[in-house]
Formats: C-alpha cells, sequence, structure tokens
C-alpha cells in the first residue's frame, strides 16, 4: 500500500518539477544574447606534434671501467742471516727401565646380570597372617642362556611367602656370565625378596 501511494504521488509530482525547469531554463536561454568574437574564440588542436629527437647528441662513448691494479709483490730478501733455524731443539729421550702392561683396555669379561625381574604377587592366602613386611632369601644359577634354576629359599620370615617369591625368581632373565668370550654358568646368586604389605 505505502509503495502504490508513493508511485500515484511520485510520478505526476516528478513530472511537474521537471516540466517548471525546462521552461525556466528554456527562459533564461532566450532573454540571454551572446556576442561571439573572433578574437575571443579559442582554438584548440586536437594533433599532436612530434618533434625528432637527434640521436647522435645522445650517443656517447663507451668506456670500458679501469680495474684495480694488483698489489706488487713483496720484496724479496736475500740476507741469509735472516732466514730462520730448522735445527728445533734437541733433546735426549729420557730411558724407562720399568715392565708395565698396559693391557688392550678392554676386558669382556663379566658377571652375570639382571635383565628382566618381575616383581611377584602377593599372596591371598597369607593376607591374615602376615606381618606389614615380610622377606624371602633365594638362592640360584643362571644357564650360559641367562635362565635361572635350582632355585632354593634359603631364608624366609614367613613360609607362607616361598611359593609367590620362587614363581617369580623362575621368570626373570639374565645376561649370562662371560668368561674368555664364552657363556658360562653363575651359580650360587642370591637375592631378596621383599612383601609389603602396605603396597596391595
Amino acid at each position: 500500500m505505502g509503495s502504490a501511494f508513493r508511485l500515484i504521488v511520485g510520478v505526476p509530482g516528478a513530472a511537474l518539477i521537471t516540466g517548471v525547469l525546462f521552461l525556466f531554463m528554456s527562459a533564461m536561454i532566450a532573454n540571454r544574447d551572446l556576442d561571439l568574437d573572433e578574437a575571443s574564440s579559442v582554438n584548440i588542436n586536437v594533433t599532436a606534434q612530434i618533434e625528432d629527437t637527434d640521436l647522435s647528441s645522445q650517443r656517447k662513448e663507451f668506456q670500458r671501467p679501469t680495474l684495480d691494479a694488483p698489489p706488487p709483490p713483496p720484496p724479496a730478501v736475500n740476507d741469509p742471516s735472516n732466514r730462520p733455524a730448522l735445527d728445533g731443539v734437541r733433546a735426549q729421550v729420557p730411558t724407562i727401565n720399568a715392565n708395565l702392561s698396559i693391557g688392550s683396555g678392554f676386558n669382556p669379561d663379566r658377571d652375570a646380570q639382571p635383565l628382566v625381574r618381575i616383581p611377584p604377587q602377593y599372596p591371598d592366602r597369607c593376607q591374615g597372617r602376615a606381618g606389614e613386611s615380610e622377606n624371602v632369601v633365594l638362592q640360584f644359577d643362571v644357564t650360559p642362556d641367562g635362565q635361572t634354576t635350582n632355585i632354593q629359599v634359603i631364608d624366609t620370615t614367613n613360609s607362607c611367602f616361598n611359593g609367590a617369591a620362587v614363581r617369580s625368581v623362575q621368570r626373570w632373565k639374565y645376561q649370562p656370565k662371560i668368561v674368555d668370550n664364552q657363556a658360562q654358568w653363575r651359580r650360587g646368586v642370591v637375592t631378596q625378596i621383599t612383601f609389603n604389605l602396605a603396597e596391595e
């Protein structure tokens, strides 16, 4: 509705204003007399004039740049007294009367070393009759393959934990003992396993 109203009112209003302006401008042109004299006329030349440039005046002689001269060589010294002595310092090498055997510095022999130590599981049947900390001391051998064998309990604070300690040591892995670059048995390895009730 608003756009239709603006169209109905705006189109006749615009036509009326355009007509009034047209009549006003035509009246102004009709009342003004302009005298155009030739003196007041303006000449506009559209064609551009190209002037030839003299290239001979712009051509210059090409000159190569002058390079710096290399420095002169150092003067030669012909005085033989100015030469350094090439004899050096002469000294007698001392003799040492000692029989030392330093060896090669590398000893491949080594004792058995643990690789994998699996901690034991706290036995459920021992919880009611165990103290806060129980210890089991074990003795075993290490084969040339790094396996544990001949596992024996040599001391314990509670025999209820002996089985769990033995089962744990059975799963341990070792680097075998090396003597003269050969894997050997390592016998009599002693270890202690501690069971703490607070950790469970």
